[in-house]
């Protein structure tokens, strides 16, 4: 019997695929998603009991959906006037233990002294130190105790914790709309995959462009974000050099990526990072659509491809499962459409909207530094209008739109949510997934941007390690491990997260990969200049090196290496740690020889004159004398003599005079074993 797709009925009915979806579970008909198929007769059933509403009226059309925003702020609720601050002698006469909370909410930072903590719990100093001293503790006022601990101390008093971002709260509060100013918006699509299964050449094919042959070796270096208008939607595609660079955003609180399109070689299969790929998408909760690419070639398998992801939860819908999958060819163009129409039918399934008419809200998305226009970074807009001349703050930088561009490099004066744009008018360069927020003016953008800088550094100063004499004893106990130091510099922030990430990979109980400085920008003298006193190398990616500092690098001595495709360094520097540790020894056997008659020789010993059985033996040999399979002495050859004659060295089947150094205690049937000495380096 025929079928037909959910979502060509929902198009045919004039209805949401949501609302087809209900009134087919109304009559008792499960789908999944809107991608299923359904019987003739069941869509006959729906057009049917459409058909009295269609003839008095024309369908309406359809409202925004009104969900709650993502990040939409709460009202904020009454909140009683705080107290003031108590007496010494106040503080004294409390009971040691009271339930001073009563399920109030306090906001605690990652990190917190003694005294900032008792002061939001509202006991003293001395009787939290106490409580602390129970725990086994020994803390003073000003010390600093992770989150985990303060928390655990204001539960215990009864009160509610919550953690505070990372630079507590300011004064950057989202706004609070009705829902009914929310419209709805293009999603955000993220492109995964191992490498060159041709995530790259798909996205090149969806833009129509050449992007590929932009990036070294056809491998994506940089965090792209690329608009694409379908004619039934606008798609805004993200291209990343690695899956950790997802991940990392989406560690910052910054929900970006609506959806994940895992890109899979028909010719290949599920590879490494097809896995990780998979992983990172279900940590972060996004929706999957695999592409089967490359399906124009001869060995392509796609049913092989599907059979794989069925053992990563990844079952296909004509297989009973709930994923779609769309055969694809990035590079003979085939079903590109087929696979845009999925991404929009998927996004309207998850109803994405924002609030076009609120101070722009949105990501970091990448961040240079570029020698004509100065920081520069490119920002996907997630909720409200940003214009020319707006002022903001991102992470602890802050600054004015002085210029903005599309992804083409148009210039633009205003954009809304679902949009990156390249941004002009930073006073430093933010870090990749770090939230821009715009605000009311340069004043309050500056005052938050400097306020922040100090928190910066002051938990930078915190977080300092302090040198021990127990530290130095165990590592001199420890034999010191070794450290190798680098200086990383890249042209963009993201590539630098990037490659940090991919170090974090070298596991070495032996080596340490110390990063003692990394940064934007090309190799300057002042690089070479900490190289060459922290005795480190310098790593650059997709930089050069100013004039003065390779001049310094060479009178210096220091080792400057640049690279263009990322996973060139990984190699360079497992080389590089490995040189730094002591080669080990392996023994080699070359021959033996059976002791059959002995000479006493003046001035140089007891001669052994011998028949070599196997192998060989070189005058340099190292030697063991063996008695009845026990060792009875190791040493060095004092002489290998034939007919008088000293030679250099004698093979299987002839007799020689061995003399071996230290050693006169020779017996005819012994056996002298010939070895050397392989040196192998060191391995991680």
């Amino acid at each position: 019997m025929p079928k037909v797709r959910v979502y060509q009925l929902a198009k045919e009915l004039n209805l949401s695929n949501k609302e087809l979806i209900e009134r087919l579970r109304g009559l008792g008909v499960e789908v999944k998603s809107h991608s299923s198929s359904i019987e003739e007769e069941i869509a006959t059933r729906i057009k049917d009991s459409l058909a009295p509403k269609s003839e008095v009226s024309k369908p309406q059309p359809k409202q925004p959906a009104q969900p709650a925003p993502l990040k939409k702020a709460k009202p904020k609720p009454k909140t009683e006037p705080k107290p003031k601050p108590k007496s010494k002698q106040a503080e004294a006469s409390e009971p040691e233990e009271t339930e001073t909370g009563k399920g109030k909410l306090v906001k605690l930072p990652d990190s917190i002294s003694v005294a900032e903590l008792a002061a939001k719990i509202n006991i003293s100093g001395s009787e939290l130190i106490k409580g602390l001293i129970a725990e086994g503790q020994m803390v003073t006022l000003n010390q600093l105790i992770p989150y985990e601990l303060a928390e655990e101390l204001a539960a215990k008093l009864g009160y509610r914790v919550e953690k505070l971002g990372l630079y507590g709260e300011d004064d950057l509060e989202e706004e609070v709309y009705d829902a009914s100013q929310l419209l709805g918006r293009a999603p955000i699509v993220t492109i995964m995959g191992h490498v060159d299964h041709g995530k790259t050449k798909l996205l090149d094919t969806i833009r129509d462009s050449d992007l590929i042959y932009k990036e070294a070796g056809g491998i994506t270096q940089h965090t792209g974000a690329y608009h694409v208008e379908t004619g039934k939607g606008h798609i805004v595609f993200l291209d990343t050099p690695g899956h950790e660079a997802f991940t990392a955003m989406r560690a910052r609180g910054a929900q970006v990526t609506d959806l994940v399109i895992l890109v899979v070689a028909a010719d290949d299969g599920v590879m490494p990072q097809t896995v990780e790929a998979i992983d990172h998408a279900k940590a972060a909760g996004v929706p999957i659509v695999v592409a089967i690419n490359k399906i124009d070639k001869p060995e392509a398998n796609p049913d092989k491809v599907k059979q794989q992801l069925t053992e990563h939860d990844l079952l296909a819908e004509e297989w009973g499962g709930e994923t779609i999958f769309v055969e694809i060819s990035a590079k003979n163009n085939t079903n590109i459409g087929e696979l845009l129409e999925m991404i929009l039918l998927q996004a309207e399934m998850l109803e994405l909207t924002a609030n076009p008419n609120v101070l722009a809200r949105g990501t970091v998305i990448e961040a240079k530094l570029d020698k004509g226009r100065g920081a520069v970074a490119t920002v996907l807009i997630q909720h409200g209008k940003l214009s020319i001349g707006d002022a903001f703050v991102v992470g602890n930088c802050y600054g004015k739109v002085r210029a903005m561009f599309s992804d083409r490099g148009q210039r633009i004066k205003v954009t809304g949510p679902a949009t990156a744009v390249e941004i002009l008018g930073f006073n430093g360069i933010p870090q990749t997934g770090d939230t821009f927020q715009a605000v009311k003016d340069e004043k309050t953008a500056r005052d938050i941007g400097r306020r922040r800088q100090e928190i910066d550094r002051d938990r930078n100063r915190r977080r300092t390690p302090r040198v021990t004499l127990e530290d130095l004893f165990n590592q001199i106990e420890s034999n010191l491990i070794k450290e190798l130091n680098v200086i990383l510099k890249t042209d963009v922030r993201g590539s630098g997260e990037a490659i940090i990430n991919n170090f974090a990979k070298i596991k070495s109980a032996k080596v340490k990969i110390n990063i003692i400085h990394s940064g934007v920008g090309a190799v300057s003298s002042s690089d070479v200049m900490l190289a060459a006193a922290s005795n480190a190398i310098i790593i650059g990616f997709h930089v050069d090196v100013d004039s003065e500092a390779v001049e310094l690098a060479k009178r210096e001595e220091v080792d400057v290496r640049l690279y263009d495709v990322i996973y060139n360094i990984n190699d360079d520097l497992v080389k590089a740690m490995e040189g730094l540790l002591e080669p080990t020894y392996e023994e080699v056997i070359t021959g033996h020889a059976e002791v059959r008659q002995l000479f006493k020789v003046p001035k140089i010993g007891v001669i052994a004159g011998s028949y070599v059985t196997d192998g060989y033996f070189n005058r340099n040999s190292l030697v063991r004398v063996k008695r009845n399979g026990k060792v009875l002495f190791e040493g060095k050859l004092l002489s290998l003599r034939r007919f008088k004659e000293s030679v250099k060295e004698v093979k299987a089947g002839l007799e020689c005079g061995i003399g071996v150094n230290g050693f006169t205690d020779l017996e005819e049937a012994d056996i002298i074993e010939s070895y050397l000495l392989k040196e192998v380096a060191g391995q991680l």
